[in-house]
């Protein structure tokens, strides 16, 4: 379970240029949740991941997952119950180790340290049996170097790396945008299988309102560091994107930003 509980983020504060990024947002997933996440440019919602990820230390409010406040928690150490996909397809990867020494490291995630072979017999046959799932054709190129892959090949890795360890909370942020519209689509269909699949309590940002809509069980809208629409689970079934925005022009008087609105 994830929840915010009045989280406040300003950047620049006590300064002409301060900025409220975050202002004093609750929101709660419950195990199983996948939420999307739509709003306006610099309405906040990278702003959110970074802030569950702990990358960005909170203002004010808390950050519990799973029971614990985590509000203070270092994101090295968040890590251990927060995977992420970034919207970047190099960010999540190390390009300079091979396909089975990236998943060597993602696939212990959560686990004990100690002394032991990174990359074994056994642990091919998972890797093999996991990447058969990306339909890529990556179970049949272990050795080879990340750097070597394509974006999207990329990105579905990334994807893997972050969902099979089962972490308490999925970000996706974003993780489509930088793919050409076929690999957005093939990863698209990826992260609602594996959110399925693992049952993952997940939170996704997005500009594709179409993709807002398609995947996850609710969704909410932001505008300025707030949170001013939410949509559960049996109106998501049949909102139309047409809908969400007049319901954001009626909320705000503003209206979203021409790329929320590409297919």
């Amino acid at each position: 379970m994830l929840q915010l509980a009045s989280v406040t983020k300003r950047f620049f504060p006590g300064t002409v240029n301060e900025r409220v990024a975050l202002d004093a947002i609750d929101l709660t997933l419950h195990e199983g949740d996948f939420v999307t996440v739509i709003g306006s440019n610099g309405a906040g919602k990278s702003t959110m991941l970074n802030v569950i990820s702990g990358r960005y230390p909170v203002d004010g409010g808390q950050v519990i997952i799973d029971g614990r406040n985590v509000s203070r928690t270092p994101e090295h150490q968040r890590a251990k119950w927060v995977a992420r996909v970034f919207q970047d397809p190099m960010a999540g990867t190390s390009p300079h180790l091979t396909i089975e020494e990236n998943l060597a490291i993602a696939f212990e995630r959560g686990a004990r340290r100690g002394l032991r072979m990174a990359v074994t017999g056994p642990k091919r046959a998972v890797f093999k049996e996991a990447l058969g799932t990306l339909e890529l054709g990556l179970e049949n190129r272990l050795d080879m170097r990340v750097g070597m892959l394509s974006g999207g090949q990329r990105q579905a890795l990334s994807l893997l790396m972050a969902t099979y360890a089962q972490p308490a909370i999925l970000l996706l942020d974003e993780h489509t945008a930088a793919l050409d519209p076929a690999r957005a689509a093939l990863i698209t269909r990826l992260t609602g299988e594996a959110v399925e699949r693992h049952r993952l309590t997940t939170l996704m940002v997005t500009h594709n309102m179409h993709q807002a809509i398609e995947l996850g069980n609710r969704l909410i809208m932001m505008h300025e560091g707030q949170i001013v629409l939410e949509v559960d689970e049996e109106a998501k079934k049949t909102i139309t994107a047409e809908q969400l925005t007049q319901q954001f022009a009626k909320i705000k008087g503003a209206s979203l930003s021409d790329r929320t609105l590409l297919d």
